[in-house]
């Protein structure tokens, strides 16, 4: 599932997806959700944990109903699992992911 997209929900703030390589460079790719004020702070959000090309070029893949439904339950408003996407998986928080990230003690920026 590659690309990405975004769903602006009715208080104004947006659900950002994105499909991207693995960090820990393993050759599989990641589906990460972000729950922010907009669609440059969640992309802010991201680049702030280590994630520095990250870009969201079009809508051709946005969140799912069920995927705007997990982020916007977890307290942090980011999550990940595999891609393509496995029902068995849970959605994991983003320090699962990027444990070694120096922004974990910051406070969240939505």
């Amino acid at each position: 599932m590659p690309g990405g997209g975004f769903t602006k929900l009715p208080g104004g703030k947006v659900v950002v997806a994105l499909s991207l390589p693995n960090p820990v460079g393993d050759g599989s790719t990641v589906r990460v959700l972000v729950h922010a004020a907009n669609r440059a702070r969640a992309l802010t959000r991201l680049r702030n944990l280590g994630l520095r090309a990250v870009y969201l070029r079009g809508n051709t893949h946005p969140p799912t109903p069920d995927e705007i439904t997990a982020v916007l339950h977890h307290p942090d408003g980011l999550l990940w699992r595999t891609a393509p996407e496995s029902h068995t998986e849970l959605w994991h928080p983003i320090r699962a992911l990027l444990p070694q990230s120096r922004a974990w003690g910051a406070p969240s920026a939505s």
